[in-house]
Order: C-alpha cells, then structure tokens, then sequence
C-alpha cells in the first residue's frame, strides 16, 4: 500500500472543503467516523466468534 504523505492529504483536504463546504464537512467526518467505528465493531465481533469456535473444536479434541 502506497503511502500518500502530507502534501497528498492537504490536497485531499482542500477538495473536499470545495465541493463539500465548510458546513457539511463535520458532518461527512462524523458520518464516516460513525462508520469506521461500527465496522471495527463488526470486525472485532467476527474476531471473537471464530476464536470461540476454534477454541471450542480444541477443547473437544482434546476430550
């Protein structure tokens, strides 16, 4: 994966300021935000339901 670095993300920054001003940007950073956060949620959940079952099909075997 590339690295886009600072210049990049000013320039990314900027654009987005344009098209979407400086009212809406909060709110497409909470959005996206709010996103993230349930993504991870999702993902740490799947985690941990997988790790059980592996866990679960040891202990059986070991029986």
């Amino acid at each position: 994966m590339s690295n886009i670095g600072v210049p990049g993300l000013i320039l990314i920054l900027v654009l987005a300021l344009i098209i979407f001003g400086p009212k809406k940007l909060p709110e497409i950073g909470r959005a996206f935000g709010q996103t993230l956060r349930e993504f991870k949620k999702s993902t740490r959940d799947l985690t941990n339901d997988v790790m059980e079952e592996f866990e679960d099909g040891k202990k059986k075997e070991l029986k």
